[in-house]
């Protein structure tokens, strides 16, 4: 089955994504900001978009990437991507759902001030790009809900979103073997990893 993990920027997606297939067998983490990326590199200037959602090669690259995984990948695909426009995600999600394949989508919500919080730990400010998002993001979930499992992470850490995903989506965890610190370490790799200049 495909798990994507949907959420503002700073939600803890990503974390929640490696951590997820970290716990369980046989899982694999597709990331379809990479897609975005090679976009923005092999494309001349005047083509490329402030937001490379906004493409719709980026779309319809990710729709035929996922799709030819998910016939090939004896295994969970776990998703971490925030999409907040309801158009892009029938033309990804909803497509892949009516191609047959299994999807839970979830959207990891949490207020504003929750969301700041989170994104300084990362030290982005109230300025970057991800902070200027919050706004658009909560508003643009708000029709996708209905087409989603909805987990208010306010008052939840990271293993215990994983928990609830885990038991909603039927995975079976492994045993954490990891003690506090080679979490901590593991989740600052996973955060390094993942900085975007």
């Amino acid at each position: 089955m495909i798990i994507w993990i949907n959420g503002a920027f700073g939600s803890g997606k990503t974390q929640t994504a490696y951590e997820l297939n970290r716990r369980t067998e046989n899982s694999f983490v597709y990331d379809p900001e990479n897609i975005g990326f090679f976009i923005r590199k092999n494309l001349p200037q005047n083509m490329i978009k402030g937001d490379f959602q906004d493409q719709p090669l980026w779309r319809i690259l990710n729709y035929e990437i996922i799709k030819n995984i998910y016939s090939k990948y004896n295994g969970n695909i776990i998703v971490p991507m925030t999409i907040y426009n309801i158009n892009y995600y029938e033309e990804i999600i909803g497509k892949l759902k009516k191609d047959g394949i299994n999807i839970d989508h979830y959207i990891l919500g949490a207020n504003k001030e929750t969301i700041i919080k989170r994104l300084s730990k990362r030290f982005d400010n109230k300025n970057s790009w991800p902070a200027k998002m919050i706004e658009k993001c909560i508003n643009g979930f708000e029709d996708l809900i209905k087409k989603s499992i909805y987990i208010d992470t306010n008052n939840l850490n990271l293993y215990e979103v994983v928990e609830k995903i885990a038991e909603i989506s039927k995975l079976n965890l492994l045993e954490d073997k990891n003690i506090g610190i080679i979490k901590n370490i593991k989740r600052i790799i996973v955060q390094i990893k993942h900085i975007r200049i």
